[in-house]
Parts: structure tokens; sequence; C-alpha cells
């Protein structure tokens, strides 16, 4: 019937959505489903008429699968800012799922907006978008925004998905010979030192801050998401944000299985990212926001 759930009663099957009621994350005893069981004072009840099978289709949740430009232009430009790997083409892909409207880009990337990212083609100050993508470090490109969200993740592991994009796109991976090039320790030396400068200067210059850590986002996506949403100051939609939560992923997902190195890290670099880690946990702290993540802190 082209729905997300079936549920299984008995003979019976229904098809429906999630609902803010209905968690799906909450797993049950499958055997609660078939058979007989004593309820509390030692009555022998039907399991199937207390519970139910409920299945997740292969249909995809479309309730926040459409999306559009703002209907009136916004005067208030918001950065969606982060260090190139970070996971901001994802944000961007909840945002608009979560909102209904398109993010913008400072840049134009034809293989997203095949994807579906239609703000990606509008001029980054068109009004037309909820926010706008930026690498952009600096006193200037940064006063250009009247409000940001910054976006920081693991330094060890945005420098290795901005590596594996560098070398093999959007969903591929570096090879084994990529990464005992010379090019790895070159990249290691110039980006490490990016990763810690562009939080720095977002955290000096940035008129309104909202800084989100990509591995609190994982931890609790729809939490984090939330804050976004009223950060931007849209309204929240609990049926889009259901949906969300089924299709969080988004088309640039890289397989993890593919990955062939393990630690690319020597020692030398280790030290390097480390003296970057405890510069931007300080800046943060100092400036009354939550400090790095404890898994961020140096191995």
């Amino acid at each position: 019937q082209e729905y997300p759930l079936a549920i299984i009663r008995g003979l019976e099957c229904f098809c429906g959505y999630p609902t803010v009621q209905f968690n799906l994350y909450e797993r049950l005893d499958d055997s609660l489903c078939t058979g007989s069981l004593n309820d509390s004072i030692g009555s022998e009840v039907l399991r199937e008429d207390s519970y139910c099978s409920v299945y997740q289709t292969p249909i995809q949740d479309t309730r926040c699968t459409t999306r559009k430009f703002l209907p009136t232009k916004s005067k208030v430009f918001v950065a969606l800012s982060s260090f190139p790997g970070a996971g901001n083409t994802w944000v961007r892909h909840l945002i608009e799922h979560a909102t209904g409207f398109y993010t913008g880009s400072y840049y134009f990337d034809g293989t997203l907006y095949n994807k579906g990212f239609k703000g990606e083609k509008d001029h980054w100050r068109s009004g037309r978008t909820v926010c706008v993508k930026t690498h952009e470090s600096g006193k200037r490109e940064i006063e250009m925004y009247d409000s940001s969200i910054l976006l920081i993740r693991n330094p060890y592991k945005a420098l290795m998905a901005e590596f594996n994009r560098k070398c093999a796109g959007h969903l591929g991976y570096a090879t084994e010979r990529h990464w005992k090039s010379k090019e790895w320790p070159e990249f290691v030396n110039s980006y490490a030192s990016w990763w810690t400068s562009h939080a720095l200067d977002w955290l000096q210059y940035g008129k309104k801050l909202l800084v989100v850590h990509y591995e609190d986002l994982k931890k609790d996506l729809i939490g984090k998401l939330r804050e976004m949403v009223a950060f931007l100051n849209l309204p929240i939609n609990e049926d889009r944000f259901l949906c969300v939560e089924n299709n969080k992923d988004g088309n640039f997902k890289r397989l993890g299985s593919s990955q062939t190195v393990l630690d690319p890290f020597t020692r030398e670099m280790k030290n390097l990212i480390n003296g970057y880690i405890r510069t931007v946990d300080k800046a943060l702290r100092s400036r009354n926001f939550t400090g790095l993540p404890e898994e961020y802190m140096p191995r």
C-alpha cells in the first residue's frame, strides 16, 4: 500500500506511518506476539490480542522528502559553517528534510545539485534558502553572516573523510597507495592547522553562534536537530522529524566496510593534532560553550 510500516495482529495487517506516540526503536520480545502468556493475576491471555508485530517496509517515508525555496526572501543570512569532512552535506540533508526548505551554498557542486540539493545553484545571498554552507574563515567572510551554525568534528575523522573525498569523491575511499604516499603527510600538515584556525575564527568573529558537535548529533539526532531548527527560527513539524529518523543517512553516506587503513596517523601527526585539539577546546570553554567531546581528547 506504499506505506513505510506494516502492522500484523493475528490474521490482520494494517499499514501506516510512525507517530509521536509510537517509538520504532524500543524493541520488545518477538515471543510476545505468539502463543499465550500468564498475566499478573495468573489468568491466561492471548499474546496476539495484546501485541502486534511491526515491520518496516522498503517504502521510503515521503512525509519529509518534499522541499522548496522560502516563500518570502529572508533578510537574515545564516551560515552552516564547517571544516571540510565534518559532515556539512549530511547536516544540510537533515535540515532540509526537517524543515521542508532548501539550504544554500557559498560554492556550486553539480554532484550535490543532481542529488537534490537544489539550493546549490542559487546565489548565496538570494535569501531563498534557510542557511548557507561555507568552509570559509577569516573576519571579513564571517562577518557577512548575521548568525551561524558552527559544525565541529573530531579532526582525526574529519581529516580522513576529506582525504577520502579528495582522492575518491563524495562516496569513495582513498586506496592504500594514497595513504602511504607523501601526499597524506603533506595533507595533514596543512589541513590540521586549517581545522584549528577555522574553529577559532568562527568563535572569535561569529555574531550569533550555535556550536554543534558532529558526534553529539550522531548520539542525539532529533534533539540536536530540534536545536538547529529552533536556531533557524523555523517551526517544528513532528511528522517531518519522524520521517527524518527513517531517512537519516541521505545520499552521501560512505559504507564503512570499504575503509582499508585503520590508523594512518603517525606519532608525529598525533602530537600535532592533539595540540590543536587542546587549543580549540580551550577556546570553546573561554567563550562559555561546552568543550570538545571526550572522544577527541589526546590519544
